[in-house]
């Protein structure tokens, strides 16, 4: 243990061979090998993960040089985050999800939907996935939100493929804003620009990416057959989240950016469908017979509590201040515990101490924590509102589907584990950074790979505030050798992050956990790749125009 705490390391773009380039083709060796093990060894998620941590291993101690005993402590650290809060997010939300299959509620869930969806599966993509779902990540992020809506996906007959694809697509639009901004607001603290200077520029940007993403949510479901006879809706709600975000971002509290979004373009999505009806192809219709039924408000509001319920104590917990500062209590629970042996050896080559090694054990404030509780209060009000009935709950009952729950999941917590604990080893041994600076080294056309920074970012870590960890100094920094403006740059990072979370090992695992495709994380990948890539194309694009003066008028 002494010669642990004796050992230091200094990370340095060029440190192999004095090469940035060489730096980052090694640097990126555990990711390639992640996905040649997962996508053409077809080897399963967890093996494939733990195999890319062995090389990360090695790269770190044999190219960028960094002390063993540190890199198996950074490896610890990554599995530790993997385990709290990340797996215990996924396993609280997917108990949720439990009960109501349980308890028989799932079926009066799934009526429900097709019913507001006008019975077309199509619809009820855009409106769960899309509006329900960007909801979710305002108020909870970290992994919870994929994991609720691919469960409600499935429940609405969705085949476990498209609900995954569509889940990671919709994702996309909400997540520079998710978990209240902490985002947008990590990447303003560590460049000292305003936080709400760099949400207003960020808002200006994934606004734009909300006005597509529903047009690819059509054609997902159907083909180009759904983009002809569902645009309508695509149209109204990914102008009313998009127009939410815009304004939300430029001109209101920028932390409920997402919050103002998502329930815009509920209201609005909602409401259109009362004056439109899609044309609707029998293989789209949802496979619920609702016809000759009739659901009493009784039933409905038992089916959507569990959701109804996370959505209001998320709002509780992220907002409420009248009397007292519910967040800020709750946070001043938080145990923050520097890593043994590992925080205050690690620098940068500026010498500066590298930030993360201070683990947050959040046990009280963190979304599994609040998660757990309503998941409580729904095995409660399930066992009250089903006795005597056709909806049997008890507290027993709903308690062994969260020990089952556990038990299923198991290679799926190893696989996350094992892939936070790579990205960990990746980050702090300067892996990481070796890639962000030989993209920085692009000169004027910088702006134009600038996002795939924060993509890169969040493909590694499977977080958006991560990646803007990683990344968001680099940005303004080279936007200063460039002439670009720091602000829009900055923004860009996170613009990016977000399409780089569907292409995440972490991400991938979460939706194959919830739609029960242990283990085809990649064929989950050779679905959604190509959106990832073409939002990402298309946000490059926008950030080069916006860098010259085509569309430099946007920029804050």
């Amino acid at each position: 243990m002494n010669l642990l705490i004796a050992a230091e390391h200094i990370t340095h773009p060029d440190i192999v061979g004095g090469s940035i380039a060489l730096s980052a083709l090694c640097g990126i060796l555990p990711l390639v090998a992640f996905f040649v093990f997962l996508m053409v060894l077809k080897w399963k998620a967890h093996t494939s993960a733990i195999a890319s941590v062995a090389v990360a291993l090695l790269i770190a101690v044999l190219a960028f040089r960094m002390p063993a005993g540190l890199a198996l402590l950074s490896l610890t650290e990554g599995i530790g985050f993997g385990l709290f809060p990340v797996v215990f997010i996924i396993w609280m939300a997917v108990w949720i999800y439990d009960l109501t299959v349980q308890s028989h509620r799932f079926e009066d869930l799934r009526s429900i939907f097709s019913v507001i969806g006008r019975g077309d599966m199509r619809v009820q993509a855009m409106l769960i996935g899309f509006a329900f779902g960007g909801l979710l990540e305002a108020l909870a992020g970290f992994g919870a939100p994929i994991a609720i809506v691919a469960a409600m996906l499935l429940a609405i007959g969705m085949k476990p493929m498209k609900a995954a694809v569509v889940t990671l697509v919709a994702n996309a639009a909400p997540v520079a804003f998710g978990a209240m901004a902490i985002p947008v607001t990590t990447a303003g603290l560590l460049t000292n620009i305003p936080p709400a200077d760099v949400a207003a520029m960020a808002g200006r940007q994934v606004s734009l990416l909300a006005l597509v993403v529903p047009f690819c949510l059509c054609v997902i479901m159907d083909g180009m057959r759904g983009l002809r006879q569902v645009w309508p809706m695509a149209l109204v709600l990914g102008v009313s989240f998009g127009g939410g975000q815009f304004l939300a971002s430029n001109y209101f509290s920028y932390e409920l950016t997402d919050v103002v979004a998502c329930l815009l373009s509920l209201i609005v999505g909602i409401s259109f469908l009362r004056v439109w009806a899609p044309t609707t192809p029998a293989d789209q219709a949802s496979q619920i017979d609702t016809s000759g039924q009739r659901l009493e408000p009784g039933r409905i509001a038992l089916a959507l509590f569990p959701y109804v319920l996370i959505v209001v104590v998320f709002a509780l917990t992220s907002l409420w201040r009248i009397g007292m500062d519910l967040p800020a209590l709750l946070k001043s629970t938080d145990l923050h515990i520097p890593w043994p042996a590992l925080d205050g050896h690690l620098h940068t080559e500026s010498g500066a101490a590298i930030s993360g090694t201070v683990f947050n054990f959040n046990w009280l404030s963190n979304p599994g924590t609040i998660l757990f509780l309503c998941g409580v209060i729904t095995v409660a009000v399930y066992t009250v509102a089903g006795r005597g009935g056709n909806y049997p709950m008890s507290f027993a009952a709903g308690f062994r589907q969260l020990f089952k729950g556990a038990y299923n999941m198991r290679f799926s917590a190893l696989t996350i584990a094992s892939v936070m604990g790579l990205a960990y080893v990746m980050n702090f041994s300067g892996q990481t950074g070796a890639i962000g600076a030989f993209l920085a080294t692009s000169g004027v056309l910088f702006p134009l790979i600038s996002p795939v920074l924060g993509w890169i970012g969040t493909a590694v870590t499977g977080s958006a505030t991560s990646s803007n960890a990683l990344f968001a100094q680099m940005q303004h920094t080279a936007a200063a050798e460039v002439g670009a403006s720091p602000t829009l740059l900055v923004a860009a990072n996170t613009s990016g992050a977000v399409l780089g979370k569907m292409m995440s090992p972490q991400t991938l695992t979460i939706v194959a956990a919830a739609t029960k495709q242990e283990n085809n994380e990649g064929e989950i990948m050779k679905s959604a790749w190509m959106y990832s890539i073409g939002l990402l194309a298309l946000m490059c694009v926008l950030v080069f125009l916006q860098s010259t003066p085509v569309l430099g008028w946007m920029v804050v």
